[in-house]
C-alpha cells in the first residue's frame, strides 16, 4: 500500500565486536618468531610480561599528514602520509618479575640474577637501543588476536608510585620499528566469519 512506511535492515552481529576481555604479553630477542596462531601457547625464549593492569593494552596510531589544496578550492584534492607510528601501551604489575625488570631497566635478565638473595644494578645515563621481539595476544569468547612485533623497543616510561592503596606497576610505551621487510606489526587473528551482505 502506498501509505506503507519501508524500514531499512540494520546489519548488526555482536559476534564481530572485540571487548578486551583478556589477555596477556610475551617478549624475547629480535629474531624470534611469532607463534603460529593465536591459540598457540609462547614457548621459549619468549617470556611472560606477567599480570597486566586492568587497563588492558592500548595499541596506539601516531600519524601525520600533508595536505594539498590547489589554488581557487578550499578543500584539498590530496593527502600525503608523512608519519605513522604505532606503539602498545600497557602497565606490567608484577615488577619482580626478571623479564619485566629487563625491559624496563633496558638491563640484560642474565644480569639480574640474585646474589644471595639480592639483586643489584644500576642505571645507566647512556643507555644503549634495547629492541626486542614483541607478541600481545587479546581474547574475548571464540574471538582471539595477535600482534606480533619483530622490532620493537620501550620508548616511553612512566612515573612509577609506591602507595598503601595502590599496585605499583611499570606503564611503558613500546613503538614498533620497521623490520627488513618494512612491516611493523603483524596480525593474527581468529575470529567469527563476515555473513555475506544480501540486503538484509
Amino acid at each position: 500500500m502506498s501509505g506503507d512506511l519501508l524500514m531499512v535492515n540494520i546489519t548488526r552481529a555482536a559476534d564481530l565486536t572485540v571487548i578486551g576481555a583478556n589477555g596477556g604479553g610475551w617478549v624475547a630477542p629480535t629474531g624470534t618468531t611469532a607463534p603460529a596462531t593465536p591459540s598457540t601457547q609462547p614457548l621459549a625464549p619468549w617470556q611472560p610480561l606477567g599480570a597486566i593492569s586492568d587497563d588492558g593494552l592500548v595499541y596506539g596510531f601516531d600519524e601525520s599528514s600533508q595536505e594539498f589544496t590547489p589554488w581557487g578550492l578550499t578543500s584539498p584534492f590530496r593527502t600525503q602520509i608523512t608519519k605513522s607510528v604505532r606503539t602498545f601501551k600497557l602497565t606490567l604489575w608484577e615488577t619482580a618479575r626478571v623479564a619485566v625488570q629487563s625491559i624496563m631497566y633496558r638491563i640484560d635478565a642474565g644480569d639480574l640474577d640474585p646474589v644471595s638473595g639480592v639483586t643489584s644494578f644500576a642505571e645507566t645515563a647512556s643507555p644503549q637501543p634495547d629492541r626486542r621481539a614483541w607478541w600481545f595476544y587479546i581474547v574475548d569468547g571464540a574471538t582471539e588476536k595477535g600482534f606480533y612485533v619483530p622490532q620493537g623497543e620501550v620508548s616511553d616510561r612512566s612515573d612509577v608510585t609506591f602507595k598503601q592503596d595502590a599496585m605499583a606497576g611499570y606503564e611503558i610505551t613500546v613503538t614498533a620499528y620497521p623490520d627488513d621487510e618494512g612491516n611493523t606489526v603483524y596480525h593474527s587473528d581468529k575470529v567469527p566469519a563476515t555473513p555475506a551482505y544480501t540486503g538484509s
